[in-house]
């Protein structure tokens, strides 16, 4: 099942990316990246009201809010940046590059979360790689 939803996300990444490309065609990617992120603010926080899973507040751990607030920060990071390179360059270009994520996912989870390096995984992150290097060039 978690494969339906990666694609799920991979598909509304893309809509996001061309959504965006257009709306940032007038205004500074800075604002557009503040009002997408009240958009979702609201969003995502009615879907936990909605579930009822607001009431598991009291259980998250200053660890897990931590990291949380972490990857919150590096999230709002990479939108800001993702944005201004969207303004300027072209969305066919700037939406590779930024999947070089992936490629770091992959050595970072090696490296701090101690998943497995297979023969897979290691040329499926040379192909994104090289395929970003392909599209840059």
């Amino acid at each position: 099942m978690w494969w339906i939803y990666a694609l799920l996300a991979a598909l509304f990444a893309a809509l996001t990316t061309i959504f965006a490309k257009v709306g940032l065609k007038n205004i500074n990617s800075d604002l557009a990246t503040a009002i997408r992120t009240v958009v979702i603010l609201i969003m995502v926080w009615g879907i936990a009201f909605f579930r009822g899973e607001t009431r598991n507040m009291q259980a998250v751990s200053k660890n897990d809010l931590l990291f949380l607030v972490l990857s919150g920060l590096a999230a709002g990071a990479s939108w800001l940046f993702y944005f201004q390179a969207l303004q300027i360059g072209r969305a066919s270009q700037v939406a590779p590059v930024d999947k070089l994520s992936l490629a770091l996912v992959i050595i970072l989870s090696i490296l701090f979360l101690g998943e497995p390096l297979t023969w897979k995984v290691a040329i499926g992150a040379l192909l994104i790689i090289g395929g970003t290097i392909v599209l840059i060039l």
